[in-house]
């Protein structure tokens, strides 16, 4: 089997096309939650808490000046808490969103009803159980 042909056979398998989509999926979801984070949640957090923008919540380490968060990283290190803030934000607003989303496919899939079992047939003896059968038949006459 050539190369090309081996490689064309594992990248049509299922389970990498799914991973593919889900990936592309998963990238322009999480650019979704950015922006109702950082456009719709964030703006109201910040107003509640007295108007101010949780972007620019910073510690310059630098010791330099600067009225925002752009400014201080130009002028040297910056301990950008506000930054965090936000991004763990985002994480717990997505990671909330697909634990519903698991939770709805899981009740989903329990709503299908299970196909009806076959009776099961017995497994055939394995071939040194029954000769250990007939050994201890025979000793037994």
């Amino acid at each position: 089997m050539s190369f090309v042909s081996e490689f064309k056979e594992f990248a049509m398998k299922g389970n990498v096309v799914d991973l593919a989509v889900g990936v592309i999926i998963g990238g322009a979801f999480g650019k979704i939650v950015d922006s109702v984070v950082g456009d719709l949640i964030m703006p109201i957090v910040g107003w509640l808490f007295g108007g101010l923008d949780f972007s620019n919540y910073f510690i310059q380490l630098s010791g330099a000046a600067a009225s925002n968060l752009a400014d201080a990283k130009k002028a040297g290190a910056v301990f950008a808490y506000g930054s965090f803030i936000t991004v763990a934000l985002n994480f717990i607003i997505l990671a909330f969103i697909i634990f519903m989303m698991i939770k709805q496919i899981n009740r989903l899939k329990k709503a299908e009803a299970p196909a009806p079992a076959a009776p099961a047939e017995p497994a055939p003896t394995p071939e040194d159980i029954q000769l250990l059968r007939e050994i201890r038949d025979a000793l037994k006459r």
